[in-house]
């Protein structure tokens, strides 16, 4: 049946739209039917969207709290929005997108073994020299002596110590080597480099325990079925966010 309606059509006449006039060239092209319904329904939106925004400011309570007074403030008579504090440090951030947890905890071990090695390396002498605390002597027989010098048996370059101060008798035991001035700088310029490596890797390794925690909540967060936990504590750069899950009862 459809084959006869075709042919039916083969010697009808075609009609064509509407050209402008050539007095009205100047105007561009003619509006068609399907130009005009879009020009009115966009129209007819704008109208009624206009018409909800009237009436909305009518009806508006200039007392009524709204959370934009809060998050902005004026200065030099402008309104600027309050930004947020940064939670992630660029280094947390760039660990975070291209590393993955497994990643990280492998990274932290490392540095944990690293900075153990060190620190059994070095004892922090020095630092406990630094330190400013009191020390009261007592002699064989319990008799408290204060905190007199004099009355310590050790060479006075020594008294200042509070670590590794010998006696006398047995500083005459000991053989110094024979150390020459260049080798003495050359082993206080290693041990300055090693404490260095030790402060850097104990940031890097503080810096992997902040990403493994942050992960880790992430991961909660992405495997939780309940409803989404309450927010205790927000991240910052030093630490991870704090929530608080529902308490579900295990079988």
């Amino acid at each position: 049946m459809s084959s006869w309606i075709k042919a039916s059509k083969v010697n009808q006449k075609t009609h064509r739209e509407r050209h402008q006039p050539d007095v009205r060239q100047k105007y561009g092209l003619l509006e068609k039917k399907k130009d005009y319904k879009v020009r009115a329904r966009h129209h007819q939106e704008r109208e009624r969207v206009m018409k909800l925004l009237k009436k909305r400011a009518q009806n508006r309570n200039p007392d009524e709290f709204y959370f934009h007074m809060t998050n902005s403030k004026v200065e030099d008579g402008r309104h600027t929005e309050i930004r947020e504090e940064d939670e992630h440090t660029e280094e947390q951030i760039k660990l975070m997108q291209t590393r993955d947890l497994k990643y990280i905890n492998m990274r932290a071990t490392m540095e944990r073994k690293k900075i153990e090695r060190l620190q059994s390396q070095l004892h922090f002498l020095d630092q406990a020299n630094q330190t400013n605390n009191s020390h009261i002597y007592f002699n064989d027989g319990d008799q408290c002596l204060g905190n007199l010098p004099e009355n310590i048996d050790t060479h006075p370059d020594l008294i200042e110590r509070k670590t590794n101060r010998m006696r006398m008798s047995d500083l005459e035991k000991i053989e110094l080597p024979d150390l020459d001035e260049e080798t003495i700088k050359q082993m206080i310029s290693e041990k300055r480099k090693s404490y260095r490596e030790l402060e850097r890797r104990t940031n890097r390794e503080k810096e992997l325990s902040v990403v493994q925690r942050k992960l880790e909540i992430k991961s909660h967060l992405l495997g939780s079925k309940q409803e989404q936990p309450k927010k205790i504590k927000p991240a910052t750069k030093d630490a991870a966010p704090i929530y608080k899950w529902k308490y579900e009862r295990k079988k």
